[in-house]
């Protein structure tokens, strides 16, 4: 194999490995019956990651919940965040996986920041396609 084989090798596991992390992502959300989980595919708009992954609860107890959930299916596979935003009380948490960052917002805060059309340049994909 050459060269150029390689490194396209590399980049298809290194995609497959950031797509295999959304999908574990959305399926911890699900199991804690995250409200409306978008991912959006913004590699091509930014520098900052490849997928954002959007969701709210509906109430503080239930973010905590889903931010758990994630941070314990990504503990179990050796996925660690780089960062954590947010604490009990947030209505906004962060969570930054590198490539894929996920943001668990309280319905209000998630209607109020809109970042689904801030980031409208990202393409909306189903986690099922992934």
């Amino acid at each position: 194999m050459n060269t150029e084989g390689i490194r396209e090798e590399i980049q298809n596991q290194t995609e497959n490995g950031i797509r295999e992390t959304v999908k574990m992502i959305c399926h911890a959300l699900e199991e804690k019956k995250a409200e409306d989980v978008r991912v959006i595919d913004i590699h091509n708009v930014s520098l900052i990651a490849d997928y954002f992954i959007v969701s709210h609860g509906n109430n503080q107890n239930h973010l905590l919940a889903m931010q758990d959930e994630v941070d314990r299916i990504m503990y179990q596979n050796g996925i660690h965040a780089a960062q954590i935003e947010g604490n009990r009380s947030s209505t906004w948490i962060l969570m930054d996986y590198g490539d894929v960052i996920v943001h668990l917002f309280s319905k209000e805060d998630r209607l109020f920041y809109n970042l689904e059309k801030i980031w409208q340049d990202g393409i909306v994909v189903d986690p099922k396609d992934l």
